[in-house]
């Protein structure tokens, strides 16, 4: 029995172990900190007081105002292409070269009938000339007189055809070397050495980037608050948010019977780079504008119809319920109404893990950074 009572006891101070996890066990598990935000300088926007245009809405593409489409203008197999997509070009570089085997025994055979028709024409002439004395001294008759003269017209109409045929082969010849029309590049290369050029083949594009532009269209119902020498802000496709300006150089006096739109030409304020040629840009015409607080779209999130941004204050961070208003075509800010003032400092790429009251601590720039960490290390010197 006292066997039996001896193990009865050292189970119960088993279970009596097994229902302590160890010191402090009764103690409340408390959910940890949330960690504090690090932030840089580049991930705060400050809202501030910009310009916001109004007018209408402009889409079109640039173009390059001088271009010439380099076509053959004779039968004939390409023999060399001088130059390739991208490449410079001077006024009168050759760019492509055809077969002129052809064009030059032409050539050949047009002037040797041209030099057999001038001596047949000297010949016709010194024969009227002989006839003429011997007519002057009564020793030839009228009608020989009047048969060599119809033989030198001959001979000089067959002169003036064989000189003719003489020069329609040089230029044949001339047309066999295919050259830059004026300074600029070869904007697309569309023959290889080997190619069978018939007439009309398009061999190069050349454009003058210098002469860049934008050919845009504008709604038939705005064209009223558009005009000549107005200022025009766009974006083009493949630049992400650089900004471009212009102004408006011509207004066509028609609109486009299938799409009811004007063409508008806008010409660069500044010299555009070369890689925009024939990229897609849209943009507003400057008719007017008025000053607002405006936020970048990134800063906004966005949850149904409400909108809200993350600022920063008192080193944490505050959700702001937002007022937006119009969002500005050109730029593609918002305007901001209500929620928030100039001056406030909020988070320009927020992220969804981000929570009211959160902690935020902010990192040093570079250069600060390493200023702080010099004073440092001579302080403790």
């Amino acid at each position: 029995m006292l066997q039996h009572a001896a193990i009865l006891a050292l189970i119960a101070i088993s279970l009596a172990g097994c229902g302590k996890s160890g010191p402090g066990s009764d103690a409340v598990a408390k959910p940890a900190p949330t960690p504090a935000l690090l932030i840089a300088p580049q991930d705060v926007v400050t809202l501030t007081t910009g310009t916001v245009a109004s007018g209408p809405l402009i889409t079109g593409s640039i173009q390059p105002e001088r271009r010439a489409d380099l076509r053959a203008e004779i039968s004939a197999v390409v023999t060399a292409v001088h130059k390739d997509n991208g490449d410079a070009v001077r006024r009168g570089d050759l760019l492509v070269r055809l077969d002129d085997t052809a064009i030059r025994d032409s050539l050949l055979s047009a002037q040797e009938a041209e030099r057999a028709a001038a001596q047949a024409f000297d010949q016709a002439q010194r024969q009227v000339q002989r006839q003429k004395t011997l007519r002057e001294s009564g020793m030839t008759s009228a009608a020989a007189m009047e048969d060599a003269e119809v033989r030198r017209n001959t001979t000089q109409s067959d002169l003036a055809a064989a000189h003719a045929r003489v020069v329609q082969a040089r230029q044949q010849l001339q047309r066999t070397e295919v050259r830059a029309p004026f300074d600029g590049i070869v904007s697309d290369r569309k023959a290889s050495a080997g190619d069978t050029a018939q007439v009309g083949k398009e061999l190069l594009k050349v454009i003058d980037p210098r002469s860049l532009r934008m050919e845009g269209l504008v709604s038939a119902e705005a064209i009223q608050s558009v005009a000549t020498g107005q200022k025009v802000a766009f974006r083009v496709n493949g630049f992400g948010t650089r900004d471009f300006e212009g102004r408006i150089r011509r207004v066509s006096p028609t609109a486009n019977a299938a799409t009811r739109q004007i063409e508008v030409l806008v010409d660069f304020t500044a010299e555009a780079p070369v890689r925009l040629a024939g990229l897609y840009a849209e943009g507003r015409v400057e008719a007017g504008g008025s000053q607002a607080l405006v936020l970048p779209a990134s800063a906004i999130v966005r949850e149904g119809d409400k909108a809200w941004a993350w600022r920063l204050k008192d080193k944490s961070i505050q959700k702001v319920a937002l007022t937006l208003g119009d969002r500005d075509p050109r730029r593609g800010d918002w305007v901001v109404k209500g929620g928030l003032a100039e001056g406030d400092r909020l988070l320009r790429h927020p992220v969804g893990t981000l929570k009211d009251g959160q902690a935020v601590q902010e990192a040093l720039p570079a250069a600060s950074a390493a200023t702080a960490a010099a004073s440092a290390a001579i302080l403790g010197r």
